[in-house]
């Protein structure tokens, strides 16, 4: 993990001309490729069906396990403690509310994910762990979460923003159901800020990672779109020009591991 201890201000971006942004609204990134808004969602939605039961072990060798210790990390920043209502979005199979269990028993977790092949992934995790209260599993859209205005303490996301069709959807939802005073955290793929482990990471993963998707799932389309996913996802910056835009205070990033992941803490005021 990247050895600065300090989180890094986010300065502000400058707006999008009204012709680039009338072209978003109209086409959706899947990938390399655009397509149109609409669509993307089933496509993403196809992708993590297939490779559902899989997903867990597909972390950890194309990580080798470091995002279990992006995830400590994520949850170190959280402080979880008492009875907090928390939410994690885009939660699948519970990896990130899994954490916040084990450190705080007696938070109130709801896992929320667009994809129900996950969420029962992750129900049937918990279970198997011997969980069966403190997690709630709901199968929802990032960008409609059915929670009420101000309902959670808190709200995580961890690797499911760049998967969402309207990122200023979701972020105003997740905005939207946070209390005054309650905190965001969202870690991503980011811009790697080290040259050398920059060149290491883009050869590692436009090259290995579809071939472990292909032997590990038969599935090498479906990381294809996740390394071509993390390329076109944006930077540090622009991630924190989009939270400030939804209404979010005190927004900064701190980089793991040389900028490959980047986690993204704001408050709600």
């Amino acid at each position: 993990m990247d050895d600065r201890p300090s989180d890094t201000e986010a300065a502000p971006a400058k707006p999008w001309p009204d012709k680039v942004r009338a072209e978003r609204a109209r086409t959706a990134d899947f990938g390399f490729a655009d397509v149109p808004a609409g669509e993307k969602a089933g496509l993403v939605g196809g992708i993590f069906s297939r490779v559902a039961r899989r997903y867990d072990l597909m972390n950890d060798l194309m990580s080798g396990g470091l995002h279990r210790l992006w995830k400590d990390t994520l949850v170190d920043a959280l402080r979880p403690r008492g009875e907090m209502a928390i939410v994690d979005v885009a939660g699948g199979t519970g990896d990130v509310a899994l954490r916040i269990h084990r450190r705080a028993p007696e938070a109130r977790i709801v896992v929320s994910d667009i994809n129900p092949e996950m969420v029962s992934v992750g129900r049937d995790r918990a279970m198997n762990r011997g969980i069966a209260r403190g997690i709630e599993w709901v199968a929802a859209d990032a960008e409609a979460l059915p929670f009420p205005d101000h309902a959670a303490d808190a709200v995580t996301i961890a690797f499911g923003l760049r998967n969402v069709t309207r990122r200023e959807r979701a972020l105003a939802e997740m905005r939207r159901i946070l209390r005054p005073g309650g905190r965001f955290l969202c870690m991503e793929f980011s811009r790697v800020a080290v040259p050398l482990v920059g060149r290491l990471y883009d050869r590692y993963s436009l090259d290995v990672v579809p071939w472990i998707g292909e032997l590990v799932t038969r599935d090498r389309d479906a990381y294809r779109y996740l390394v071509e996913s993390i390329r076109r996802f944006p930077g540090q910056e622009e991630v924190a020009r989009l939270m400030r835009a939804a209404g979010f205070d005190r927004v900064t990033w701190r980089n793991l591991t040389g900028g490959i992941v980047a986690i993204h803490s704001a408050w709600r005021i």
